[in-house]
């Protein structure tokens, strides 16, 4: 018996999913525009409750490690080292964009784009068939470096994520773009990407999962005197 608790906190929203031997026995999306201090904790415990399940049932965890939002990721995975610790429950982290693109159940060609500030986005282009494979390397540019991508893909692409409006802004490719309008449950996203990890060999311990920001903070940024 396999129990997954998948847990996203990586942007403006934050979700949880707790699947049973490929069941979803619960999940949330939470959108009150709060901080995730303040909800995060209260959106895992009750999943645990609503599931009348405890930290120690879990088989593991599977969380967005980025990139994102610098303090989500790091709330978040704050949150799920701490459930998993005590009983040496494995952490999976997981790709946000990819559990993004896998979050809206869409086949074909899918970018996932977040917006990463200063007209710049984080991105990759996925196509989702049998299997999931990736077209473009996980970067953070431009938001005109996507439309670019765009021209030389050629094809029906569907667009996900926040960052999506500051790429789709070229009529020249519009016709064949099109905007995923749901807001994806991204930890729907990352219990699916967890599933491969928990039929193979070792897993990864809590101690071993990192955020993945793709860039330096602005703090840091300052400190080394860049813009």
């Amino acid at each position: 018996m396999s129990l997954i608790f998948a847990l996203d906190s990586s942007g403006m929203t934050a979700s949880v999913r707790v699947e049973q031997n490929d069941t979803c026995l619960y999940e949330e999306l939470l959108d009150e525009g709060l901080t995730h201090s303040e909800t995060l904790l209260c959106l895992a415990e009750r999943a645990f409750d609503r599931c009348r399940i405890r930290p120690e049932h879990v088989s593991a965890y599977a969380v967005t490690a980025g990139p994102g939002s610098f303090t989500g990721l790091r709330i978040g995975l704050s949150l799920v080292k701490g459930l998993a610790f005590p009983f040496s429950t494995p952490v999976i982290p997981v790709s946000t964009l990819e559990a993004m693109a896998l979050a809206t159940g869409e086949r074909g060609y899918l970018i996932s784009a977040i917006n990463a500030r200063r007209n710049e986005v984080y991105w990759a282009a996925f196509h989702r068939g049998e299997e999931m494979k990736r077209l473009h390397a996980e970067v953070v540019t431009p938001a005109e470096e996507v439309a670019a991508f765009l021209k030389k893909l050629d094809k029906p692409v569907i667009m996900v994520g926040d960052g999506a409006k500051l790429c789709y802004t070229n009529d020249d490719y519009s016709p064949k773009v099109s905007l995923f309008q749901s807001q994806p449950v991204l930890a729907r996203g990352a219990a699916l990407l967890a599933k491969p990890a928990l039929k193979g060999g070792a897993l990864p311990t809590a101690e071993q999962a990192a955020p993945v920001y793709l860039r330096l903070s602005q703090a840091e940024r300052e400190r080394l005197g860049r813009i």
